[in-house]
């Protein structure tokens, strides 16, 4: 028997409240299969299965909220057989052994069926279009789905809060509902950043990089690309970020049960910003292996799903580092607060250009200031220190970054 438990997504998420299921007892699962949709402070999360098996049991209802590590639901494994309900146990303890041969035959018994968590009819909702929903204080049940097998979609919740006659007497839009979510995110990073800054021992390092090759060599690459396939400087760093942490690992990884453990994979949380305010952080995942081509593609699909609800459990999992970007901000340079258990959160201020020192002379270059906090448990300043000469290096020679 396999067990479902809630996951933690994220440092700042202590429970969820589950909003539907995408499977029923019975049914089989594959490793990564999306399973069930959860609301944390921050999204609505389409969770997934880590084992392959058979339904069993769904033991936790949609609306329900329920602590972090909650058992949801029971899976039997290939080729296991689905135990006896207690009902059938108890009927075959008390029937008897033997029945004599002239003894008429007995009446068929009907014996009591397993009892299961009976399972709702209500339309499959996408992740963005409950999160609407909640903002506009529509029931998103009551809405008529247009999507694949009825399924609401964000454009029938916009549709429904556009009519007039939509709301059922008592079920008006809360005024204060966004209001509400954005009070509940900023208390869970509060909580979360306040453990980190409680527990971790941080140290700082910064160091500033000339980008004057990597912005004439990306635009080299994409003098002849449609607009919509250029990569962006962000791409750039975060494929420099990844190699350079494999050179040194020590930054990369978690610190649980009072020792370090390294990751084989640079899964690199992207800090974003949402529209109505706070922050998440998903993954992108082994990044260090993947041409920036598609690590592009991939980081403007990850912003774009962030900012509508619907990420998956994976991506909020398992960063291993998170980076942040704040150039776009205008800001000279951030220094972060780590993820826990993460050792380590890397940020980069603007590309701008500043006075700088070259062959004797002093020129205007454009430069980004590169910080790194770490945890001291994990590493000291000269493996921080390595990291970011590392990473400077790196940017020098942009095109050894740039993959297949």
């Amino acid at each position: 028997m396999i067990e479902f438990k809630l996951p933690s997504l994220g440092a700042d998420m202590d429970e969820g409240t589950l909003l539907s299921w995408a499977v029923k007892p019975g049914d089989s699962v594959k490793r990564g299969q999306v399973v069930a949709v959860v609301d944390t402070s921050k999204a609505a999360v389409d969770v997934e299965i880590w084992h392959d098996g058979v339904l069993h049991e769904l033991l936790v209802q949609p609306g329900q909220k329920v602590p972090v590590g909650t058992l949801l639901a029971t899976l039997l494994e290939p080729g296991e057989l689905a135990p006896m309900s207690a009902e059938l146990t108890a009927a075959a303890e008390l029937a008897p052994a033997s029945v004599p041969a002239s003894a008429p035959a007995p009446e068929t018994q009907h014996l009591p069926q397993a009892s299961k968590m009976p399972i709702t009819t209500r339309p499959a909702v996408s992740p963005s279009a409950r999160q609407r929903a909640r903002v506009l204080g529509i029931a998103p049940d009551s809405v008529r789905g247009t999507g694949a097998q009825g399924s609401v979609t964000l454009a029938d919740i916009e549709a429904a809060a556009a009519a007039p006659t939509t709301h059922a007497a008592g079920t008006a839009p809360s005024p204060n509902a966004a209001a509400d979510r954005q009070t509940e995110m900023r208390k869970a990073i509060a909580a979360a950043m306040s453990r980190s800054k409680r527990e971790i021992p941080h140290y700082y390092l910064a160091e500033t990089i000339p980008m004057a090759n990597a912005l004439a060599w990306l635009q080299e690459r994409n003098q002849d690309r449609p607009i919509s396939e250029r990569i962006l400087s962000a791409a750039l760093l975060l494929k420099a970020v990844a190699v350079a942490l494999q050179r040194t690992p020590e930054l990369n990884g978690f610190y649980r049960d009072g020792q370090f453990q390294p990751s084989a994979a640079v899964h690199a949380g992207v800090a974003i910003s949402l529209r109505g305010g706070g922050l998440v952080a998903p993954a992108l995942h082994d990044v260090a292996d993947k041409p920036l081509a598609l690590l592009m593609r991939e980081l403007a699909d990850l912003v774009k799903r962030a900012r509508a609800g619907s990420l998956r459990s994976s991506e909020m999992s398992d960063p291993t580092v998170t980076i942040t970007n704040l150039g776009d901000q205008g800001v000279a340079s951030v220094f972060g607060v780590i993820y826990p258990p993460q050792v380590a959160l890397v940020g980069f201020g603007a590309i701008a250009p500043r006075p700088w020192v070259l062959g004797g002379e002093v020129r205007v270059q454009p430069l980004v200031c590169a910080t790194l906090a770490a945890d001291h448990r994990a590493s000291d300043g000269h493996r921080g220190a390595l990291f970011l000469v590392e990473l400077r290096e790196l940017l020098q020679q942009p095109q050894t970054l740039a993959g297949v």
